[in-house]
């Protein structure tokens, strides 16, 4: 982070092809039998050592640079449905494939949902957003569908207790983290839940951990901080002069809001498990180095604001 905060964010502006591509090219290696490594049923990191590096999470951030030039380069793009909007989307869409093929449904998701964002914030009209929405919806329903895990996913949802040992055991076991914490907690490093009864104690569900060992009190303050970067985030963009940097910092902070939404959503029980890392908080290599180089991004983009 305070290495990326020093280089200057223009830069990406000329090499956002070149990023794209390199990203794109590792999405492709990684599924490749013999090259990408199969964890937790997908094909999703390269092994080096007992290191894993997950390229979707560098291609969600290379996907926001080379769509913030895209935007920046023609600003009245968005009125233009075939000359403006459908060429990034059927990029987006195209990468979002990829890494279906992996498969990891939560950081598509993620990935989708913040260019979706970054052009809403770029004009995109209501009409055409509306109209992609219910395409949108009638996609995720098909991806869904035919996917039988994925199905068992949403059933777990709606009644985890259907199948308390299997589809709905993380969801039981999130709720049994977050329910005993009450006011003040457990006490720092006295969860039960964490030594193997919840599954990814220290990645997906580390916000219930946090909420056996700290309580609400824990919860309110972690989230006041939450709310007190993505502020900021946003601030800076809103005052950013150069329209490059604005777009890059708007997608980069919603990127970081829309993951962050979305493993809350997972951990309470609001919405299936989606197998997305909590920002700064979740334990790993590719999901905490890639949110470190995107909050150095912002801070370099705010050394230039009036």
């Amino acid at each position: 982070m305070i290495i990326v905060s020093k280089i200057d964010y223009r830069k990406y502006f000329q090499y956002s092809n070149k990023i794209l591509l390199t990203c794109v090219a590792l999405l492709i290696l990684v599924l490749i039998p013999g090259v990408g490594t199969v964890r937790n049923g997908s094909r999703s990191w390269f092994g080096i050592g007992s290191f894993g590096i997950q390229p979707s999470e560098f291609a969600k951030l290379g996907l926001i640079i080379f769509t913030s030039k895209y935007l920046s380069n023609n600003p009245n793009s968005m009125k233009d449905l075939k000359r403006g909007v459908l060429p990034i989307l059927l990029i987006t869409l195209s990468i979002f494939g990829v890494i279906m093929l992996q498969p990891d449904f939560g950081t598509g998701t993620i990935l989708v949902m913040t260019i979706i964002g970054l052009l809403f914030v770029a004009g995109l009209d209501v009409k055409i957003f509306l109209k992609f929405g219910a395409i949108g919806v009638i996609g995720v329903a098909a991806l869904i569908l035919i996917a039988p895990y994925r199905l068992k996913r949403i059933l777990s949802f709606l009644d985890p207790w259907s199948d308390p040992l299997g589809s709905g055991f993380q969801i039981i076991q999130s709720l049994y983290s977050i329910g005993p914490g009450g006011l003040f907690g457990l006490g720092f490093g006295n969860s039960i839940q964490k030594h193997f009864y919840l599954p990814e104690p220290q990645t997906d569900f580390i916000f219930s951990i946090i909420s056996e060992e700290f309580g609400f009190m824990g919860i309110i303050i972690l989230s006041f901080l939450f709310i007190t970067i993505f502020y900021n985030c946003l601030k800076i963009s809103m005052k950013c002069d150069n329209l490059f940097g604005k777009y890059l910092s708007f997608g980069i902070t919603f990127g970081l809001i829309f993951q962050s939404v979305l493993n809350l959503s997972v951990v309470v029980g609001l919405i299936p498990v989606t197998g997305v890392t909590l920002p700064f908080l979740s334990y790993g290599g590719s999901s905490l180095l890639i949110t470190m180089v995107s909050i150095g991004i912002i801070l370099n983009i705010s050394r230039f604001e009036k």
